[in-house]
């Protein structure tokens, strides 16, 4: 079958999950073969029941408590060897069970159905206990088998499966009575080890993907290693990889190879499939023909068909024309755009950069942020801050240099990051000796494409704080009003003063009012404007006397130079009815001359009749 090279496209982070569905391809498992290609893994202590899943080709068991033990139509295990194990095995198979001898013990078998048989291992010192002697014990109906052992050696027995298909359950006990091999028929002498929850099958299934068995998950890498998708965030020039392993009705690896295509929704998206990081595609459609059960080699990478470009895609796998998997990803794409925020103003004549003014939580010092966009709006990170350089043709005397240092670039998209402003980077401007303000212009150049793209905003130079104003929002208030207090400071030139110097320790008094935003320390910083908001509510924990008030605010070290103490007037009342009884007259008389005027129209309309 060929390929068709349709282009089409890719978007957001993995989401979707498998498709429902089983798969149509009808065959017969030979009934000696086993789950996999592996070898048998031994317990490790006295409190491990395990079972072997060494690969199985001769048509027989081995009953060993050693790496060669098989069990016999083995088509599913999963990983527990506690209490809550499940395995699948064809009808007339049977389970090899292997019992670490970490000490010396005493072990016995239950299952309620099927029989024991076949004891192994250098510790079965003694022969098999009567199943029928612990049946009163484990339960009516089920079998049960016991095997002794007098030193720290490994036990190992074949459970053969019943010939009925259904689901029984298998288990271990453990007692460290090695003096009498009867000990353990009464179970509660000893520790359950393990319980196995066994369905037996027939012989003939499907063996084509089951999805709800299968695994098919999203990565950053060609490796199947988690179950879950990934949450990762995939910047330009890297990919996404769809990693997956096809199981059947069984569990199993599908063992019957099928048309396995792969498909992606749009053509900004190009798709392979392979082994690992293999080589990125060169069209949409991609077609093999594989079981998709090699967990170290299927893999569906997804990559960008065009460089830079942002991509949104839904990666669609199929085995013989029946859906497998969906996912939909993204990788975002170069920077096509930059936006600019917490603008500071700087000193004149200096660079001096204060990190409580950029405050995002990553400590780093600077005058401004600027965050990179691609085309389709989503943030994405410069490779490092050298890519970013000032346009030397938008400086001036004013503003005479502009930057990105080194670790100061955006480094990360994870919420994490971004909750601590890393996901933008922090810039510099220098200024000269002159306060103004300039419009200067950064640009940005992705190393991977050669990409430029810039952006522009207004830089202001100023001078320290040297005296301030202040002033409320309004003259009047009423009790449980807000009320805004702005002090602008200046510097000795008038000009508004930068946001980079503090303007110092503070003292502001006003009566009749309660500060909600707290008068800052000595430390604290004004706005990009120069000026500094505070906010009030209009009254006590007392309550409020209606009246005129005057406040005082003083920033003692501007006043112990240049700067007035300021004060502010500002009119308070309880917002009840203020109408005084000479209103009340007026009122009155107004409205009784209004009442004579209508009775006068009134009288000159009667008489005329």
């Amino acid at each position: 079958m060929s390929t068709k090279t349709l282009r089409k496209r890719i978007s957001l982070v993995a989401v979707t999950a498998l498709t429902a569905g089983v798969l149509s391809v009808v065959v017969a498992p030979a009934a000696n073969a086993n789950i996999a290609a592996q070898t048998t893994i031994m317990p490790t202590d006295d409190v491990e029941l395990k079972v072997a899943t060494g690969t199985n080709s001769t048509g027989a068991p081995v009953v060993a408590a050693s790496t060669s033990a098989k069990s016999l139509g083995l088509v599913y295990k999963d990983g527990s060897t506690t209490t809550a194990q499940t395995a699948t095995v064809l009808a007339g198979g049977g389970l090899v069970l292997i019992v670490a001898g970490a000490a010396a013990t005493s072990t016995a078998f239950s299952a309620t159905g099927g029989t024991f048989s076949n004891p192994g291992g250098a510790g079965t010192t003694s022969a098999m206990a009567a199943q029928a002697v612990l049946t009163k014990e484990y339960g009516a109906g089920n079998t049960a088998l016991m095997l002794g052992s007098t030193d720290a050696t490994d036990v190992a027995v074949l459970w053969n499966a019943p010939t009925t298909v259904g689901t029984y359950t298998v288990s271990g006990f453990r007692s460290t009575n090695t003096t009498n091999f009867e000990a353990l028929a009464d179970r509660g002498n000893g520790t359950n080890i393990g319980n196995i929850t066994v369905t037996v099958v027939a012989a003939a299934a499907s063996d084509a993907p089951v999805v709800a068995y299968s695994t098919c998950v999203t990565d950053t890498d060609g490796t199947l290693s988690s179950t879950s998708d990934s949450t990762s965030i995939v910047q330009t020039g890297n990919s996404w990889y769809v990693n997956f392993l096809l199981r059947n009705a069984y569990v199993s690896p599908v063992s019957t190879s099928g048309n396995l295509v792969v498909t992606s929704s749009s053509a900004d998206a190009v798709v392979s499939i392979g082994s690992g990081t293999h080589a990125a595609g060169t069209g949409t459609t991609v077609v093999t023909y594989s079981t998709g059960s090699d967990a170290t080699k299927d893999s569906i990478r997804v990559a960008q068909a065009t460089a830079g470009k942002p991509v949104t895609t839904t990666i669609t796998l199929t085995y013989d024309g029946a859906v497998v998997c969906t996912k939909t990803v993204s990788i975002r794409g170069e920077a096509a755009s930059m936006e600019f925020s917490k603008i500071s103003s700087v000193k004149t004549s200096g660079a001096t950069a204060n990190a409580r003014w950029i405050a995002d939580g990553s400590t780093r010092a600077g005058h401004y942020k600027v965050t990179l966009k691609d085309a389709a709006g989503n943030t994405v990170l410069p490779a490092s801050g050298s890519e970013f350089s000032a346009d030397a043709a938008s400086l001036t005397t004013t503003v005479t240099a502009l930057a990105v240092a080194e670790d100061s670039e955006a480094s990360g998209l994870a919420s994490a990051d971004v909750a601590q402003g890393w996901d933008t980077s922090v810039g510099t401007f220098t200024c000269g000796p002159n306060a103004g303000s300039s419009k200067v212009k950064l640009k940005h150049t992705t190393t991977a494409t050669g990409k430029i793209i810039t952006g522009e905003f207004t830089a202001r130079c100023a001078g320290d704080a040297y005296t301030y104003t202040a002033s409320f929002d309004k003259a009047s208030y009423n009790q449980g009003d807000i009320a805004t207090l702005t002090v602008k400071f200046v510097d000795s030139k008038g000009n508004p003063a930068n946001s980079q110097t503090a303007v110092g320790a503070s003292s502001i008094i006003l009566p009749m009012m309660t500060f909600v935003s707290a008068t800052g320390a000595a430390t604290s910083l004004t706005k990009e404007d120069g000026s500094r908001a505070y906010t009030l509510t209009v009254g006590t924990t007392t309550g409020i006397t209606a009246g005129t008030y005057t406040g005082i605010i003083d920033y003692s070290g501007l006043t112990a130079v240049a700067a007035t103490k300021q004060n502010v007037t500002y009119k308070l009342s309880t917002g009840g009815d203020t109408t005084t009884n000479a209103e009340v007259l007026k009122s009155i008389v107004a409205l009784i001359a209004s009442i004579n005027k209508q009775i006068q129209a009134l009288q000159k309309l009667i008489l005329k009749r």
